[in-house]
């Protein structure tokens, strides 16, 4: 659906608008915005630079120019990067290199950069992958409050428990196939779920 991957049939529409020919650039310019389970984050700059970093990715730039309005606290991009850090809970890490983040932290860093571009579609791909069930919770939280509302939220996981917590709808895949779709509760006790996931018993 980002565009990272050609589809092989079928359709994708947006706004009543087929983009299932458009590239991942395209994509993202349309308000499609994504996670992913491998981080892709940039290392080597500051946590309010990978913010940054991420609203002017629309057009191309320097990494002067990307210094340069870090170093204007009254620019607009950087307002909205640390309100983005404050509603992921990252504004004292600003100004660590993102490289020096926990596992957790760096996933609610990737989150906070999809954010940052206000989009129609957010997806989340195993956002919490690596997490103990405190920091599931937790990203939980922060998935209700501040991802979710106002946009479609599109979340690929494992954890039955983040899963429960967040989706209002929740499609089950088995080997590419769809084999159940509906309220998470209702979904988890379907046979063929059970079978697929835990084994027959």
């Amino acid at each position: 659906m980002s565009g990272v991957y050609p589809i092989d049939s079928g359709q994708i529409l947006l706004d009543g608008k087929d983009i299932s020919g458009a590239t991942s650039d395209q994509i993202s310019r349309l308000g499609v915005f994504r996670t992913f389970q491998h981080i892709r984050i940039f290392e080597r700059m500051t946590v309010i630079e990978n913010v940054i970093s991420a609203m002017i990715s629309l057009e191309p730039f320097s990494l002067n120019e990307l210094l340069g309005q870090v170093r204007k606290p009254d620019d607009p991009k950087v307002k909205v990067a640390q309100n983005m850090l404050e509603i992921m809970e990252l504004e004292e890490e600003a100004t660590l290199f993102a490289s020096e983040l926990p596992l957790p932290k760096r996933r609610r860093l990737e989150i906070a950069r999809a954010l940052a571009r206000d989009p129609k579609v957010i997806l989340l791909d195993e956002p919490a992958g690596g997490m103990t069930p405190k920091e599931t919770e937790s990203l939980a939280n922060l998935i209700l409050k501040h991802v979710a509302p106002g946009r479609t939220c599109l979340l690929i996981e494992h954890k039955m428990d983040l899963i429960a917590e967040v989706c209002e709808d929740l499609c089950v895949l088995h080997h590419g196939e769809k084999i159940a779709q509906g309220e998470p509760l209702v979904v988890f006790n379907q046979p063929e779920v059970i079978e697929a996931y835990l084994g027959k018993v």
